[in-house]
């Protein structure tokens, strides 16, 4: 059979996930139909953005987690979106957080290994309107989107 998980892995990190509708029906004891009624009610009602796979990242060469806490420059400080919104399209980058304090923007970064991440930083995180990174290195992770690994 031909080997298509990458490109499967691709389509799960981007939301291509769909609920397992039995299964839940199973769990809490519903029938199917009132399942999907609420589920499809809750997408229409954007309280459910998306779904996604939860992965082994080791598996899918992703294992190296950082996390990069950045400080953005005064002629940014008034808009943070803007430079949020450049790095948002960068694959690497699974989640950016607008926050208080000493640093203004969190980014979670998946790379393959530590020197992909350092070509990371080089290429993404070096741009105009960020002055300062600080990076934060996962060793293991115990739970993710709210399920224990």
């Amino acid at each position: 059979m031909k080997d298509i998980k990458g490109k499967l892995t691709i389509l799960f990190r981007q939301g291509y996930c769909t609920p397992q509708i039995a299964r839940i029906a199973k769990k809490i004891k519903e029938a199917s139909t009132t399942i999907h009624y609420n589920i499809k009610k809750m997408e229409k009602d954007q309280i459910i953005k998306t779904y996604k796979a939860v992965f082994d990242y080791k598996k899918i060469d992703l294992g190296y987690c950082a996390y990069v806490l950045c400080q953005i420059s005064p002629d940014e400080y008034s808009n943070p979106e803007n430079i949020a919104n450049d790095l948002i399209k960068h694959e690497n980058i699974e989640s950016i957080d607008i926050c208080t304090g000493d640093w203004e923007l969190i980014l979670k970064v998946r790379a393959k290994d530590q020197d992909e991440y350092y070509l990371f930083v080089k290429k993404v995180i070096s741009r105009r309107g960020i002055i300062k990174i600080q990076t934060v290195s996962s060793l293991k992770q115990l739970k993710t989107e709210f399920i224990p690994l």
